[in-house]
């Protein structure tokens, strides 16, 4: 792929996550069988909500779509990574990782917005009771899920054009096992120090906000929760604390990753594992756990296809 911006590289070699083999084949079954487990769980959360006439609140129209982002999320590297453990060479073209890094910023950039979107509808829940159908409405909700999408799509935009811009016409070892932003500007045959600022800014300095952000909005929550003695408290307590474990799965490894210099760690790699393939499938999985109508509903539909 020769073009204009001295782009000469065709492929990438993916190091892959360790050198051991007997570590890749461990990894490959624990991944795996992980994989079959977890994965139907979330496409059954997918299911029950959208079949639960009972379960139509926001709340659930968003859990359902976090599930579905998951996922996705978790199809963009997983299912590669089993591939090439499998493989002696490691091989991705030029435009496959232009594509996976892509989509792995679109779903991921528009998970965390979601999430924000989840706070702020926990907030009008709980501390604005009275105009909570007045503000989360279906039209409401819908305008919230577009915009998330969209906001997913512009950051993911911004990175692609700028590793669109740089010069690959060397070394072509990329040592992940798989295509992110900052293993990939490392391989760029110009001085990147600015392109790594504005990926800092674009991806590390938004990700922090949006944490510090959702945390403080969850410590007003508690507060209010702990003020109050309404019936549903302890369900709100339960249902915020499970909001923060999840914020802490998704965006603890994205600040290690995204919010300091392209320099590389020893606990990248596996940082990066549990950042793409486990923690996007367990997500929706823990929230379920923890909720009670969605249980219900679960056991529902699995009892009523067992008895036919």
């Amino acid at each position: 792929i020769e073009n204009e911006n001295s782009t000469v590289v065709t492929e990438f070699i993916l190091v892959g996550l360790t050198q051991s083999r007997n570590i890749q084949l461990l990894v490959f079954v624990l991944v795996f069988i992980f994989y079959l487990i977890i994965l139907p769980g979330n496409f059954l959360i997918i299911l029950t909500i959208r079949s639960d006439p009972g379960l139509t609140a926001p709340l659930y129209f968003f859990l359902g779509n976090l599930a579905f982002l998951d996922a996705s999320y978790s199809f963009i590297v997983a299912p590669r990574m089993l591939v090439d453990f499998l493989s002696e060479k490691k091989v991705i073209s030029y435009r496959g990782c232009i594509t996976q890094l892509f989509f792995l910023h679109f779903l991921g950039g528009g998970e965390m917005l979601l999430l924000v979107v989840m706070a702020f509808d926990r907030y009008i829940a709980i501390c604005r009771p009275l105009h909570y159908s007045t503000v989360m409405n279906p039209r409401a909700c819908y305008a919230l899920l577009l915009a998330l999408w969209l906001g997913g799509f512009v950051h993911s935009i911004i990175q692609v054009a700028l590793i669109l811009r740089l010069p690959f016409c060397g070394p072509n070892r990329l040592d992940n096992f798989f295509c992110d932003v900052p293993q990939v500007i490392k391989l760029a045959c110009t001085d990147t120090f600015v392109v790594e600022l504005l990926m800092v800014f674009n991806s590390g300095l938004l990700t922090l906000i949006c944490f510090l952000g959702l945390l403080a909005s969850y410590a007003v929550i508690l507060c209010h929760v702990r003020g109050s003695a309404s019936e549903g408290k302890s369900k709100a307590l339960s249902t915020c604390t499970t909001h923060i474990i999840i914020i802490l799965l998704m965006f603890g490894p994205a600040i290690f990753i995204y919010t300091r210099p392209f320099r590389a760690l020893p606990a990248d790699k596996v940082v990066s594992l549990f950042h793409t393939v486990i923690f996007p499938l367990m997500n929706p999985v823990i929230y379920t756990l923890r909720n009670q109508e969605v249980k219900t509903s679960i056991r529902r539909i699995l009892s009523r296809h067992v008895v036919c």
